[in-house]
């Protein structure tokens, strides 16, 4: 059957890389993604603010210093 569907041997061979996260989220159900959803949205809202940013370097500055990580870079 897989040979005239490539998308289910596709399929079969995504579910058998990610098995172990595929298991694993029945092992911890009660972990959440929420923290690396409000990172990325932090990001989302910052590419919004920074158009026109060339400089990738400027970019994580301004990433830094609109998640509070500012701090981070500069005590150390």
């Amino acid at each position: 059957a897989t040979r005239r569907c490539p998308e289910l041997r596709s399929l079969g061979r995504t579910l058998k890389r990610r098995r172990a996260d595929i298991l694993a989220y029945f092992t911890h159900q009660h972990s959440s993604n929420g923290p690396t959803e409000a990172i990325n949205g932090r990001h989302e809202t910052l590419r919004g603010i920074a158009m026109g940013f060339d400089n990738f370097e400027h970019y994580r500055q301004r990433s830094l210093i609109h998640s509070g990580r500012i701090k981070d870079i500069l005590t150390h």
